[in-house]
């Protein structure tokens, strides 16, 4: 089915994410329905102070597989709110959207930012591993796409005593295998993968060294089985204009070693994607930023390019 609806849930409601949504619809040109998830009253709250103007139409949530979607206008599937009680609103909105989802309704999603401290409550390291637990997925992996340079870290949200426990051939093979496919499937070509060492300028002064051990022979029999993947690279220098640029992705073994450099050189121009679920899942690249919240000041370029992205008949 061509251009079928977006579902988006708005996330945490102390957060940007209405700024972001209303500057985002100003410039998009909508091939997709949309089928927001939020509280109706922070919507129309939210409208008037951003001054935005768009007529809306009330889907009834207690038969979400007989809604019909209105495709000129915003659809919006109402959750109550109590602030005080703001991680059952995020529980609530993600449920609904995991229906229409099973349902077959649809298999774009975006989901706004949300505090993962509240929401979450330890139980889980991030949104992707909650998502693929909810979908019973064993295998994914988090994906910041950049149509110059995308990267992939092989351990998400995990303190970095924890990190080299993660790091095994089996993980790192996952993670090539998801990004693989996905460029092949979606984007229409094989990728060129980059692969950094865990220890600084991939050596180490203790026996054991991760980068020669697990993540080189990795590579090479990835390589054999006729992967464009290449390393271990010194993560201090792969970002490196003349050495990233020979690439599509780069890999790296834990959070801050890829997504610093390559929010220092795109900024919001780039999407968080969720791999290996049977949906595309994507969220902008940022958080809630709730200082920022009421100040008009905020970016929405990621939501723009997490909308345009769906937006293709994928």
């Amino acid at each position: 089915m061509k251009n079928k609806p977006i579902i988006i849930v708005a996330g945490d409601p102390n957060s940007i994410f209405f700024e972001i949504f209303f500057k985002s619809l100003k410039i998009l040109k909508l091939k997709s329905p949309i089928i927001l998830i939020t509280s109706l009253s922070l919507f129309r709250s939210q409208m008037k102070k951003f001054g935005f103007k768009k007529n809306i139409k009330i889907l009834n949530s207690k038969n979400l597989g007989e809604i019909k979607i209105d495709k000129k206008i915003i659809n919006i599937i109402n959750v109550h709110l109590d602030f005080s009680k703001s991680h059952i609103y995020i529980k609530k909105s993600f449920d609904i959207a995991f229906k229409l989802l099973n349902l077959k309704i649809t298999d774009k999603f975006i989901n706004g930012p949300i505090n993962k401290t509240i929401f979450l409550n330890k139980k889980f390291p991030g949104i992707t591993e909650y998502i693929s637990k909810k979908f019973n997925v064993n295998k994914s992996a988090m994906l910041i796409y950049n149509e110059e340079i995308s990267v992939s870290p092989l351990t998400t949200h995990l303190p970095i005593k924890l990190i080299p426990k993660k790091i095994n051939k089996k993980s790192i093979e996952e993670k090539i295998i998801l990004i693989n496919d996905f460029f092949v499937k979606k984007i229409g070509f094989k990728p060129m993968i980059a692969v950094t060492g865990l220890n600084p300028h991939c050596e180490t002064i203790l026996k054991y060294n991760e980068d020669d051990k697990i993540i080189a022979p990795t590579i090479k029999s990835l390589k054999k089985r006729g992967f464009k993947v290449y390393g271990p690279y010194p993560a201090d220098t792969i970002f490196l204009k003349q050495n990233s640029k020979k690439f599509n992705v780069i890999i790296g073994m834990y959070h801050d070693q890829v997504l610093t450099p390559i929010k220092a050189l795109h900024g919001f121009n780039a999407i968080n994607i969720t791999l290996g679920l049977p949906f595309l899942r994507i969220s902008p690249d940022h958080g809630p930023n709730n200082k920022m919240v009421g100040k008009n000041k905020s970016d929405p370029q990621s939501l723009i390019n997490a909308i345009k992205f769906l937006n293709r008949n994928l």
